[in-house]
């Protein structure tokens, strides 16, 4: 076969002009007063104290990246420094201006007019500062951030690696997201918190005046009421599902202060259903088909080029006929987590990894059959570090209906005191699934059993006392030379050399291996993985995101039938 019968190329008509970097960064918590500060600033790098100008790099991309004109990394020793001038926006006397920086990995110390005004500590979540006693009025303002990045294993960083190569890739530092500005009442709604059960919701609130009015658009009743608190229920309730992801926006105001935000009705819930317990969605069963998800994008590294290509990404998901994300050891920006609310994808969110890795101690021994964990131990600035880390996390994600199942470690990479964090984790948010210890290195904690398979083959089995989740397995090479990171290197789990090949593998893992373990109580399966990723060509999807190495159509079939033997054995 040539190419044009063996590949099958991606609807990629993505023509919304919506999707951009300059869109409305936070869709949850919106109001009407807000300047985006994307664009190009200017870029240093200090070396002992002194500085030498880069040139203009184009935010809100990494300065690794393609997309930011730069194609520079920090060496030992070396700091950024990122510069811009801005206006203030028109405000009035009592009002607040605040600074808003989507993530700043690691380390950022943030200047307004050469003045110190905070630090941050932490690569992957969104800060704010109130700069308004900071800025002068009428006049350009200078904006300088230092940021430090050596890669401290104290600090949660993924899969990132100053020597890339396999199953580790280009590191990025410094500014990744967007920064930007929002105008605020004195007294102002700085968080909502969200919690819907069946068709009640209960929405919280943090910051504002006493009074307030809530109106869920399109539908005519209004509530008002004092407090911090409100719940109220839903007539005639739409429920939230990949099939079906129904959204109700809704204005928050207290006379002074205006949000525009949204919520869904979703429940996620463990039932006994025939002898095995299941995760359910809104009291019905449902079969996790993921993918792994490492949202990597050639030109932008850490972003694609534009928001779009996470609608390219959950599009296809759906398309090939998956209904999940694992989104693995990274936090996206707060759009991405909205595109799967809007059109409708689950996602298993991990929890972002620190402490060292090794190869032998948490890949290999454990890969043939040695369960104890060697080194479960961490210091204890890395504690302190990794709990705050997960804590924010659940917070940045708990509004998002897609959101279900946080991964807190993951092949034992930096486990430590695993049902202690359980513990903390799962009283902060009840309402999520929680697998403590994905692939293996378990202990009593968990709301699932969660198991990796790569070079096995798969004889799975639930216990009847927890849901049992296939969290990792596939990885199956084929790489296409046109569209692949290198010509040269290459890693996956079991290499193929055609397309017709790997339709087959694919075909016999789910239908000869996973559609068996269904019978036998699985409850969901995560392929490796979505899209290549560098040297890791072991995705159904290009890593230019231009080519799907399988048919639709198979992938399609392939999915159906998983439901179909999922939804039998699950009748109650």
């Amino acid at each position: 076969m040539d190419k044009k019968e063996t590949f099958k190329k991606l609807d990629t008509d993505f023509t919304d002009n919506n999707y951009s970097w300059n869109a409305h960064p936070r869709p949850q918590l919106k109001r009407d007063n807000y300047t985006v500060l994307n664009g190009e600033w200017d870029l240093s790098i200090i070396q002992k104290n002194s500085a030498t100008y880069l040139g203009k790099i184009t935010m809100p991309f990494p300065p690794e990246s393609d997309l930011s004109n730069i194609c520079k990394t920090l060496n030992k020793g070396e700091k950024f420094l990122y510069k811009t001038t801005f206006l203030p926006p028109s405000f009035s006397l009592g009002e607040k201006v605040i600074l808003h920086f989507g993530a700043v990995d690691q380390i950022a110390d943030i200047y307004i007019n050469d003045r110190l005004i905070s630090s941050h500590i932490g690569g992957y979540l969104p800060f704010s500062i109130d700069i308004t006693e900071r800025i002068l009025i009428g006049k350009q303002n200078d904006i300088s951030v230092i940021v430090t990045d050596e890669l401290n294993t104290n600090i949660p960083y993924g899969k990132q690696s100053k020597k890339r190569g396999g199953m580790w890739y280009t590191a990025t530092c410094g500014i990744w997201q967007t920064v930007w500005l929002e105008v605020v009442p004195k007294e102002y709604f700085s968080y909502l918190s969200i919690t819907t059960n069946g068709n009640l919701v209960t929405i919280n609130t943090l910051g504002g005046k006493a009074n307030k009015t809530l109106k869920i658009i399109g539908i005519p009743t209004t509530f008002s009421y004092s407090g911090d608190s409100i719940t109220f229920s839903v007539e005639n309730p739409i429920f939230w599902s990949p099939d079906s992801p129904h959204l109700y926006d809704f204005t928050l105001s207290d006379g002074t202060d205006l949000v525009y935000s949204y919520f869904a009705l979703r429940d996620i819930s463990v039932q006994e259903i025939n002898g095995y317990k299941y995760i359910c969605l809104n009291d019905k069963p449902i079969f996790f088909n993921a993918l792994l998800d490492q949202g990597y994008f050639p030109d932008g590294i850490y972003l694609p080029s534009s928001p779009q290509g996470y609608v390219q990404d959950v599009l296809n998901a759906k398309k090939l006929g998956f209904n999940t994300l694992r989104k693995h050891a990274k936090i996206e920006p707060d759009l991405f987590y909205y595109y799967c609310d809007k059109l409708g994808i689950l996602v298993m969110q991990d929890m972002v990894n620190s402490g060292k890795y090794n190869f032998l101690l948490d890949t290999a021994l454990p890969t043939i059959g040695v369960k104890r964990q060697p080194r479960p131990f961490a210091n204890k600035l890395r504690k302190t570090i990794f709990l705050k880390h997960c804590s924010e996390t659940i917070k940045f994600l708990h509004n998002h209906p897609c959101v279900v199942y946080y991964t807190i470690f993951n092949e034992g990479w930096g486990q430590f005191n695993a049902d202690n964090v359980y513990e903390i984790l799962k009283q902060q948010d009840s309402t999520k699934i929680f697998d403590t210890t994905s692939g293996w290195f378990k202990k009593s904690k968990s709301d699932v059993d969660s198991k990796h398979v790569y070079f096995k083959k798969l004889k799975l089995k639930a216990n009847g006392k927890k849901p049992l989740i296939l969290s990792e397995f596939g990885g199956y090479s084929y790489k296409i030379l046109a569209h692949s990171f290198n010509q040269k290197k290459t890693y996956g789990y079991k290499k193929i050399l055609s397309s017709l090949e790997f339709e087959k593998e694919i075909t016999s893992l789910y239908l000869d291996q996973v559609l068996p373990c269904i019978n036998n109580g699985l409850n969901g399966a995560v392929l490796t993985q979505i899209c290549d990723v560098e040297d890791e060509t072991n995705g159904l999807i290009t890593y230019d995101r231009k080519i799907i190495k399988i048919s639709i159509e198979q992938m399609q079939k392939i999915n159906k039938a998983l439901t179909i033997a999922f939804d039998e054995i699950t009748k109650k």
